[in-house]
């Protein structure tokens, strides 16, 4: 019996994506140290990971500019994705949580990107 509400889609940790000026060559460091494959490869964007686990993404950031770390002057590259059975859901589901959605899309079949609430960029996605 349908009471009218709609119900809560299913979130699911994907991965951590890392901006970086060279894709191929971050994921060999990381994919060295950890142990893990490459999942999926573009020229601009790496994934590593098992079927079923969590990843690590490596996405080209043409203006890329080296972390100061610890100093603030130029802050940490890093952004959360997350798996959803259903973007257009999931992305309704978010932004009435407070998410919002900048205009720039990459790739809004495959993946959309929201801000949350702090202005910190993350993308969903139905690839994981």
């Amino acid at each position: 019996m349908s009471t009218g509400t709609p119900s809560t889609p299913a979130f699911r940790y994907a991965a951590v994506t890392f901006d970086c000026p060279d894709p191929a060559e971050l994921a060999r460091f990381y994919g060295d140290v950890l142990g893990l494959p490459v999942a999926y490869s573009s020229d601009d964007f790496v994934l590593l990971g098992r079927e079923g686990s969590a990843g690590l993404g490596f996405n080209r950031l043409a203006d890329y500019r080296r972390p100061t770390w610890p100093d603030p002057s130029q802050e940490k590259q890093a952004h959360i994705e997350l798996g959803v059975d259903d973007l257009e859901s999931a992305q309704a589901h978010l932004l009435s949580l407070g998410a919002v959605e900048p205009s720039a899309q990459p790739q809004p079949d495959r993946w959309r990107v929201l801000l949350d609430p702090a202005g910190h960029p993350f993308c969903i996605t139905t690839l994981v």
